[in-house]
């Protein structure tokens, strides 16, 4: 497989969202209650998979970045003894085919997509073949679960150009302090959002040691074209959720937490 995009992220990718943590213990709930063993598509790093295998649930991992999967890699050494396996697969998830020893579709009761992943997929066959290889690799009856934002319908007349402060992070594993800004370039023509994140990692005085650049392009699904894209692909929605904390989607709420199941 090819360069990823992502690939870049791989060395600041921890640091920079170690502040993400609320979707954790939600996407392993909903691990738990499926018994195990999940996909997750997009693993990157092992965010959420490396959690999840703690509570004892063995997970496959896809992802298209081979330096986001050397990472995780890395990270699973310190996997506690008689937590699940993780087993970690370099793939893309638009047509990704897993086969057991036999040569069988292998399948699973529960297929995650956290953290937005979803929409790294830039083109509706795009979105199309991910999910038909998601229902493919899903037990019947299984459950497909991921999040994506709500579109702000005043983003089209955001200031480009201005860099917003988005955080203040402290890396947990160096100690080391991150401030990160963001600017974002919305197409509502195309429904894609161009997002470059500066990183400033600061030294010991809170001077500037370091600035990093990162882009990404996002593109982003409404309500409704979500839910007729999951219908359409042989997807039953079983909720669609405003909150990690399983409150109901309403006007205000600012992320969508799907899951679906195979019909």
């Amino acid at each position: 497989m090819e360069y990823s995009p992502y690939d870049p992220w791989a060395d600041i990718y921890d640091a920079v969202y170690s502040y993400v943590r609320s979707d954790i213990p939600f996407y392993a709930q909903q691990a738990m209650e499926s018994g195990g063993p999940v996909l997750e598509l997009g693993v990157g790093t092992g965010r959420i998979a490396i959690p999840t295998a703690e509570l004892g649930i063995d997970v496959v991992g896809i992802d298209s970045s081979s330096a986001m999967l050397s990472k995780a890699r890395e990270k699973l050494r310190s996997l506690r003894e008689g937590a699940g396996s993780v087993e970690l697969v370099h793939a893309d998830m638009r047509d990704f085919d897993l086969r057991d020893a036999n040569g069988a579709q292998r399948q699973f009761p529960l297929v995650t997509i956290p953290f937005r992943g979803f929409l790294a997929l830039m083109t509706v066959e795009d979105q199309i073949s991910a999910l038909d290889s998601v229902r493919r690799h899903l037990s019947p009856g299984g459950r497909l679960a991921f999040n994506i934002f709500v579109p702000d319908p005043n983003m089209a007349f955001e200031q480009s150009d201005v860099p917003r402060h988005l955080n203040d992070v402290t890396d947990p594993v160096t100690g080391k302090s991150y401030v990160l800004y963001q600017q974002s370039r919305y197409n509502t023509h195309d429904q894609t959002v161009g997002i470059r994140m500066m990183i400033e990692e600061l030294d010991d005085d809170n001077s500037v040691a370091r600035k990093t650049y990162r882009n990404y392009t996002l593109r982003y699904c409404h309500r409704w074209e979500m839910h007729h894209l999951l219908v359409m692909r042989g997807f039953e929605i079983d909720d669609l959720l405003g909150d990690f904390d399983r409150s109901e989607f309403h006007a205000d709420s600012t992320e969508m937490i799907w899951v679906a199941r195979k019909r």
